[in-house]
């Protein structure tokens, strides 16, 4: 009953245009979803995705759900999940990519899922790290543990979004680390983000953990920058 008297007065809108939702829509709206840029990178292992890391990381498997244009529907969705704290748009993409993932013989071989952390000022600035949503989500659908002790950002840094490749990749290595003990050994972890771009944070978060002994690296985004 309340949320009715608040949806009177505060009707719910899409988040990728800003139309008013239907009573059976959630969170985006129906025209969104289908005119959304699915990947399909869960259909081909040899896709794009993967093959940005070709030389850079020994990855098993890698993959994002949507396509991000400029100005387009997943922009949308993006910085409004970021910076406008609708965090249910990480649990709505995560329901839909476990749809996607289930069956993949390479993620049920997954032993944790791990996000890539926000900064400890960061993470007080947001308020929230906006892959945790998307990261939960898929870890009850998946049946695979969620851990985001093991990795640590160890430098604050501004968002990187304008800065160039060069000046991305330029000491790296050395924002993140590894906590681990023995019994993190052998370990098949997924490495889940919110936009592959260069591919810069998630090699060198993929470098940190890669220092654990056996370690072995998936990683699974929301989207991946299109041009």
């Amino acid at each position: 009953m309340f949320k009715n008297i608040i949806n009177l007065f505060f009707p719910p809108v899409c988040a990728g245009c800003h139309s008013f939702l239907l009573s059976n829509e959630n969170v985006i709206c129906t025209l969104c979803r289908h005119n959304i840029p699915l990947t399909n990178h869960h259909l081909n292992p040899e896709n794009e995705a993967f093959k940005k890391f070709y030389g850079r990381i020994p990855v098993e498997y890698t993959s994002a759900l949507l396509y991000f244009h400029k100005k387009g529907i997943v922009q949308e969705l993006i910085h409004n999940l970021k910076y406008k704290g609708q965090e249910e748009i990480g649990t709505v993409l995560g329901e839909w990519y476990t749809e996607d993932l289930k069956d993949s013989k390479i993620i049920q071989s997954v032993d944790e899922i791990i996000p890539v952390p926000l900064h400890k000022r960061k993470l007080r600035e947001r308020g929230y790290n906006q892959v945790t949503n998307f990261g939960t989500t898929l870890s009850e659908g998946l049946n695979i543990a969620y851990n985001s002790n093991i990795l640590v950002r160890n430098i604050y840094s501004k968002t990187q979004s304008k800065k160039t490749l060069l000046n991305r990749s330029d000491g790296i290595d050395t924002i993140f680390d590894v906590v681990f003990t023995e019994k993190d050994h052998n370990k098949h972890f997924l490495l889940i983000d919110d936009v592959i771009t260069t591919g810069s944070t998630l090699e060198a978060c993929s470098h940190a953990l890669l220092k654990i002994p056996g370690a072995k690296i998936s990683i699974v985004c929301m989207a991946m920058a299109h041009s």
